[in-house]
């Protein structure tokens, strides 16, 4: 069972502890995004996987995975991250659907992706985002190598009314 919903302020620590999964954490995002947009979670129901599951894996009811909106108009979804044990169970397409689906006719949804991220690139493609632009050196570099980006975009339909 899947349930897809507004983060609630007893997320808080469910979700901080989710985006210690990205490569480079943004907490003073994630403390600003009440100002700033919108916080969606998943939430796992215990019949995705073992309930027991391993010793990392959230509780079952906490969220899972979660997606970063900011943005009214057009919006731009500025992380989006899915605890490793969740991953490749649909959490991240929910995610994005629920993203797109609240997003009014006419309205563009753009996203900043690493270049080198395949698994990233193919789900957002998968949902309809296309590939508008490249901006070398987008992320701190590691290693001194410079991180590219790949922006997508998703121009919501009109309503054929």
């Amino acid at each position: 069972v899947r349930v897809i919903r507004p983060a609630r302020a007893d997320d808080a620590a469910a979700v901080a502890a989710l985006q210690s999964y990205r490569d480079a954490p943004s907490p003073r995002l994630l403390a600003a995004v009440g100002a700033l947009g919108t916080c969606v979670v998943a939430v796992g129901g215990g019949d995705e996987r073992n309930q027991a599951g391993p010793a990392t894996a959230p509780p079952v009811g906490d969220p899972v995975g979660y997606v970063l909106v900011i943005g009214e108009g057009d919006t731009h979804l500025a992380e989006l991250v899915v605890h490793p044990d969740h991953r490749r169970r649909g959490q991240g397409r929910a995610l994005v659907n629920a993203v797109v689906a609240d997003q009014a006719p006419g309205t563009r949804v753009t996203l900043a992706v690493a270049a080198d991220n395949n698994p990233a690139r193919s789900l957002y493609e998968s949902a309809g985002f296309e590939p508008i632009d490249r901006r070398p050196e987008f992320y701190e570099s590691v290693d001194d190598c410079p991180d590219e980006a790949v922006i997508y975009a998703y121009d919501v339909p009109e309503n054929d009314g």
